[in-house]
């Protein structure tokens, strides 16, 4: 069973956490548009902004520095990347965006809480202190910039 209790971040990783915390309220916000029935176009525009501006940043931060302290045959490094290239795909989507908004808010949801509360844990456990910091001088975080030009979830 997983626990709910919030999980001890390694500094280093907390901006990395941030990020995920801003994924998430992207699934947030496409499943509040829909309740809304705000027209599937307005949340894919907001979509595709996040993810050129927010998300493939992030994961090509993490497929650079992150994953290759696991390596690239550790099965949760597997995934993650699988998933990567699976959202990457849903993001690119310009048929059927109404579906493919539906998926990128599952399976984004899915992926961030797959990395936080499994991936980055073992990642915890064996980085060293020259990974970490090498992590930390990559990852400035800056304050999240929202796109406020139609807050559809509003």
């Amino acid at each position: 069973m997983i626990s709910n209790k919030p999980l001890k971040r390694a500094p280093e990783l907390q901006p990395l956490s941030h990020d995920h915390h801003h994924g998430l309220q992207l699934c947030w916000k496409i499943r509040t548009g829909f309740s809304k029935q705000i027209e599937p176009h307005r949340i894919k525009k907001y979509s595709d902004w996040f993810y050129k501006t927010h998300l493939k940043p992030h994961f090509e931060l993490e497929e650079k520095y992150v994953f290759p302290i696991l390596g690239a045959e550790n099965d949760l490094v597997k995934r993650s990347l699988t998933e990567h290239r699976r959202l990457k795909r849903l993001f690119k989507q310009t048929t059927n965006i109404e579906k493919s908004l539906v998926l990128i808010e599952e399976e984004l949801e899915s992926h961030i809480r797959f990395e936080e509360r499994i991936l980055f844990v073992e990642i915890q456990k064996i980085a060293n202190q020259d990974q970490l910091a090498k992590i930390k001088e990559i990852h400035i975080e800056e304050s999240f910039r929202e796109n406020n030009d139609d807050p559809f979830w509003i």
